[in-house]
Formats: C-alpha cells, sequence, structure tokens
C-alpha cells in the first residue's frame, strides 16, 4: 500500500489483489473514523479477486452464472462484476463538509466526470445518460457498451464503495450476471479498445485529474452540479 496526502485527502494505493469484504471491512471502519473526526478523508484505489456483489436492488433473476463468489452488498444499483484488470476507486469522503456540498446527486455527476475525463487522456470519448448507471463508450463494434460502473453509499453523509473501470479484465467473467440490470448493452475495456493501460498509468491519471473532481464537489456546495 502507497499513501499519498493531498491537502487533507489521503489516496491509498494497493498493488496487490484485495478481498471484496476485506476492503467493505476496511471502508466501513474509516467511514465511522471519518464521522468521528477520527481519521481524515480518503480515496482507494484497488482490484479485487474474482466477485460478483450484488447491490440493494439486486434482482435474483439477473445472476445468470455464479462462477464467482456473490457477495451482498449495501452500495445501491444491482449486480456488478470485479476482478483483476478492473480498477476499482473507493472514495470516502464528508459530504458535509462546507466544500462538499451534501447533494449525493452532484457527488455522482462529479464521478461520472472526472472518469469520463481521465479516459479522455486516453483517448477514449465517453460519457453518461440519464436514467442509465454507468460511463458509456463506443465499442469496437460501434455499438455503445459500458466501460465504467457506479454505485455509491452514504452513511451520516460520509461516502462509501465508488466506481470501477475496465482496464484489461477477462470480459467473458461479466457474463455470469446482467451487468447493473441493463441486459441491451455489452461491456468493453480500454484493452477491447486497442489501449494498453497499466494500473500505475490510470491511478496516475486518475489522480492529476483529482483536483477537478473537488472543484466540481465545491461548486455543488454553491448548489450548482454544472460540469
Amino acid at each position: 500500500m502507497v499513501w499519498h496526502t493531498c491537502s487533507e485527502v489521503e489516496w491509498l494505493r494497493s498493488d496487490t489483489l484485495v478481498p471484496y469484504a476485506q476492503a467493505v471491512e476496511t471502508m466501513e471502519a474509516r467511514n465511522t473514523a471519518i464521522q468521528r473526526g477520527e481519521a481524515c478523508e480518503a480515496i482507494w484505489l484497488l482490484e479485487h479477486p474474482p466477485v460478483y456483489t450484488a447491490g440493494t436492488s439486486a434482482d435474483p433473476a439477473e445472476l445468470i452464472n455464479p462462477q464467482f463468489e456473490v457477495v451482498k452488498t449495501a452500495r445501491g444499483g444491482r449486480y456488478t462484476y470485479h476482478g483483476p484488470g478492473q480498477r476499482v476507486g473507493y472514495p470516502m469522503l464528508n459530504l458535509a463538509a462546507p466544500n462538499r456540498g451534501k447533494d449525493v446527486r452532484c457527488y455522482v455527476h462529479a464521478i461520472e466526470n472526472w472518469v469520463i475525463a481521465t479516459l479522455a487522456d486516453f483517448g477514449v470519448e465517453a460519457w453518461s445518460v440519464e436514467g442509465r448507471v454507468g460511463i458509456w463508450t463506443r465499442d469496437i463494434d460501434a455499438r455503445e457498451a459500458k466501460i465504467g460502473a457506479i454505485g455509491v453509499r452514504v452513511r451520516r453523509w460520509v461516502t462509501m464503495h465508488g466506481f470501477s473501470v475496465n482496464l484489461a479484465p477477462d470480459l467473458s467473467h461479466f457474463g455470469g450476471i446482467v451487468p447493473c440490470g441493463i441486459a441491451e448493452f455489452g461491456v468493453t475495456s480500454l484493452e477491447r479498445l486497442g489501449k494498453s493501460v497499466s494500473a500505475k498509468e490510470w491511478d496516475e491519471a486518475l489522480l492529476a485529474r483529482g483536483p477537478g473532481f473537488f472543484e466540481a464537489l465545491a461548486r455543488a456546495g454553491n448548489k450548482s452540479c454544472t460540469s
């Protein structure tokens, strides 16, 4: 684990696979400590061993082939796959702070724009779609496909869970579920789009785009979610 300090936010990067249950336990402990003023806010970048996670809206009919462990989780959303080659970001931030906005919708919008801007740095045009959770791009067959997922939980205005981006995962593993309950669209990755991006390269690009993310949260504090 390597720590980076950016003002009052600690950046944590894990280079080895972190079991999902262990990550949730760590997030919950940090969430409580932030609520109590005993720890700084943090953003954790990591990867998990193969796992399917079931959000609070998960429909059992969308679990097609549970070839990996299935873990129920308190984040919003439906079924999601995590595994090697997919980079996950877990912001643990206090949205009740003066510069954070106390607005969950604006927080999710800021995450979307953060990921979209970072993908653009690698030459991938991406976008969000109203009413369709996730980050979308044009696949190699010219069809729209999901390249990133978002699922957050906010407890006493402190955030947990977050987002994931497909760098180079085994895309066949998504076949065990209907990702995020959206059956009519496929899943893609930077690798499939011809972009070779390491976890380190992704993390550094995301970190470089971090100020824009926090500026968006500050705008939310001024009652504006515009990008």
